[in-house]
This record gives structure tokens, C-alpha cells and sequence, in this order.
């Protein structure tokens, strides 16, 4: 069995490896004073690559093998998580361990490309999981060289027909792969579409108060326990607040006692800031939503918290994002490391508000905000549909493919 029907089409047959692939072992002995650049395999057939370069001296064993473009390589420790590969020219020269080994291809049987499609494939995988040896759980289930032979690719009846159906794979790689890179694009895209639209709708030339005007105190930083993760009282981590968004599953847990009357503790509707972070991130804001309760946040945010009568705390928390407050941010930030800034109370609490905007007039611009906010995410999820489905492509027509039904 292959992974895939055992029963091909008229003309079709399953090869073993040992049928079109020779054992090569190019041994190098290594000198301590010479650098050597060492290569990997990735998972699921997506070739071999340069994993780091070190002294001879840094590498245990001294006995090495050299790989060569276009020489069949695999690594025994993950085959059965489809680590397999055709070395291309940038690891030409470079060396593997006995992890790693090595084989010519006969070019005359099976086409280098047909066979680079099905190490992709979920039925190279299965096979060479059924007949490892040991056990995944601990990273020791291990393919050995001969047990390597044992493994089968389907082909069709000609070599002329693996080349034609190495040419439909590369084209539809090359079409997953575009749209790939467009769902990246796309992504910046909307990071940046989101910023405007909440630019545009709350950024006010006449932000003639500052945000301490429209606060029932001043701000204050939370308290950064010794947290040892056994159960106790959970404390926030820095990256709960990224991206001006609250995650409420971003936080660890302390066991030392707490004070019930401690400044502390959140509230549901608190707004935290980051005072210290790097130069993007520094002054990042979000709502925290009740969750988990009790909960400290740590020294390194403060809580900001609003007077309703005063201002919205969601439109204040859209502010937070505008362009007047990032800017006036980014002045105040200070640090001697150029990529960690920190910010004061006092920065905080002289960020230009528009006091002019009446409550009611605040919570309309958070609704016409957030309706817009959700045309975006609504696309943005299309995005994220249409990018995760472009590998399963692939992997679908090779599926078809190498059961011989494309």
C-alpha cells in the first residue's frame, strides 16, 4: 500500500525506491580550523536548506557527507513527517550528518520533478511512517536506509507523462504560491486600512484637552509578582495587549499572597497601555473584558481608568490609535536601547483629547468605527479563507495525481 489507491490505472505502476534510486556516500573529514555550512530537510517535502554554518572544531563528529545539486536526500528522523528532498543549488557542496542520507536519482526511470511533487504528498508520509522504527512521542521514530527501499512511487506509464505532470504541478504551485504571497500582501493591507479608518474617523485638529481631563484617576502601574505557573492568582503577560487588542489567554499565574485592597487589580472596562515595549508597540491599548477574574496586570502597563460622564472608554480607546496619540506617544518615548521605549504616567496623561465631543456624540463615532472595523474583518477572514486553502490545493491535485486520476 502507498497511501494512496492501491490500485492504479492501466499502464500505471508502483516502484520501489531501490528500482531508480543508488546509495551515494561522499565522506568528508572535517578540520576544526575550517568553516562548514550544514543542511536540513524540511517537512513535507519542502526541499533542503542551509540550517548554520560552524567551525569544524564546533561539530562533533568529524566523519561528514557532502551533498550535490540534484542528489536525493531525507532525513531518517522525520520521514515519516515527509522530510524528504531533491538538493537544489544552494546546498550544493554543503554538508549532512549520518542523519541525512544521500542518493543519485536514475534520471532515465523517474523525472526529478514528479518525484519532488510526491514528497509533498500525504502518501510518501504514511508509508514511510509505517515503516519507521521506534517511537514518534520522543522525535526517535526513525526510517532507516533499509527499510528506505521499501518505499513505492506510483508512475505512470511513460517518463514523458511524469514530465507532463510535473509541468501541471509547477503551475499550480506557482499559482498557490502568488496567491500565498497576495493573502501576505493583502494582510499588510488591511493592518493599514484599519489604522486610517480609525485615523480618519476620531483624529480631531481641535484635540484641545489632554486625556487626563476626561480620567477618574491618575494612571497607575499594575504590580509584576514572581510567578511560578503552579495555580493562584493570574497576572498578565506584556503581549496580552498587542496590537490594541485584549488577550485575556496571554497571562500566567502567581502563588504569593495577594492584598484584596491592592491598587492591582482590574475592573471589566479598565483600559491598559503598555509603557514599556519596543518603539511600535510602546503605548499599545486595549479593554480588559473581565476575563480571567481576579487578575493583576504588571508593572510594565498602567490602567487608565475613564469618567463615563466625561468620555466614552471604547472611543477612548479608539483614540489611542489615532495618529494624534501615536505621534505624541512616539515624541514622549525615551530609552537608551533604540528598539526598547518606555513612556510615563505624565506622557499618558498629556495626550491631546478632544474635549469638544460630547459623550453621546463620542459613542456615535465608536459605532460608525466599528461598523466600518467589521467590513474589514469580514474581508479580512475571506483573506485568511482563500490563503490557507491555497496549499490544499495543491495537495489535492497531487492526490489526484499520483493515484492516476488527473
Amino acid at each position: 500500500m502507498t497511501g494512496y489507491d492501491a490500485q492504479l490505472p492501466r499502464g500505471w505502476s508502483h516502484l520501489r525506491f531501490d528500482s531508480f534510486l543508488r546509495r551515494i556516500e561522499q565522506k568528508v573529514e572535517l578540520d576544526d580550523a575550517t568553516e562548514y555550512s550544514t543542511v536540513g530537510v524540511r517537512l513535507r517535502g519542502r526541499g533542503a536548506y542551509v540550517r548554520d554554518s560552524l567551525l569544524g572544531a564546533q561539530i562533533a563528529r568529524k566523519q561528514q557527507w557532502i551533498l550535490r545539486a540534484n542528489d536525493i536526500v531525507y532525513n531518517k528522523l522525520f520521514a515519516w513527517r515527509g522530510a524528504f528532498a531533491v538538493a537544489d543549488e544552494s546546498v550544493d557542496g554543503l554538508i549532512v550528518s549520518d542523519k541525512f542520507p544521500t542518493y543519485e536519482l536514475d534520471t532515465a526511470i523517474v523525472d526529478a520533478s514528479y518525484l519532488r511533487f510526491f514528497f509533498m504528498t500525504d502518501g510518501l508520509a504514511t508509508q514511510a511512517r509505517r515503516l519507521s522504527k521506534g517511537a514518534a512521542a520522543i522525535s526517535k521514530l526513525t526510517l532507516n536506509p533499509p527499510q528506505f527501499w521499501d518505499l513505492t512511487l506510483p508512475v505512470p506509464s511513460s517518463l514523458d507523462v511524469q514530465r507532463r505532470m510535473a509541468t501541471v504541478f509547477r503551475e499550480v504551485e506557482a499559482r498557490a504560491l502568488e496567491v500565498q504571497a497576495l493573502g501576505e500582501h493583502m494582510g499588510s493591507d488591511f493592518a493599514a486600512l484599519r489604522t486610517i479608518l480609525i485615523a480618519n474617523a476620531v483624529d480631531d485638529p481641535e484635540a484641545m484637552g489632554t486625556l487626563e481631563d476626561v480620567l477618574s484617576e491618575k494612571p497607575r502601574n499594575g504590580w509584576s509578582p514572581l510567578c511560578d505557573n503552579t495555580g493562584g492568582t493570574p497576572v498578565l503577560s506584556l503581549s496580552a495587549v498587542t496590537g490594541f487588542t485584549y488577550r485575556g489567554a496571554e497571562f500566567k499565574t502567581t502563588s504569593l499572597p495577594t492584598n484584596p485592597d491592592a491598587h492591582y487589580w482590574l475592573a471589566p472596562g479598565d483600559l491598559l497601555i503598555t509603557r514599556s515595549n519596543t518603539a511600535d508597540l510602546v503605548g499599545h491599548a486595549a479593554i480588559y473584558d473581565g476575563a480571567p477574574s481576579p487578575c493583576i496586570y504588571p508593572d510594565l502597563m498602567m490602567r487608565l481608568r475613564v469618567d463615563p460622564s466625561r468620555a466614552d472608554a471604547a472611543f477612548v480607546h479608539l483614540w489611542l490609535q489615532g495618529r494624534t496619540a501615536r505621534e505624541h506617544l512616539r515624541k514622549a518615548s525615551r530609552g537608551t536601547n533604540p528598539t526598547m521605549r518606555k513612556i510615563a504616567q505624565g506622557d499618558v496623561q498629556r495626550i491631546p483629547f478632544p474635549l469638544h465631543l460630547s459623550v453621546g456624540r463620542q459613542a456615535e463615532l465608536v459605532r460608525a468605527v466599528r461598523g466600518l472595523l467589521q467590513h474589514v474583518e469580514q474581508a479580512a477572514v475571506a483573506r485568511d479563507s482563500l490563503t490557507n486553502n491555497a496549499p490544499e490545493l495543491l495537495r489535492a491535485v497531487l492526490k489526484q495525481g499520483f493515484s492516476g486520476r488527473l
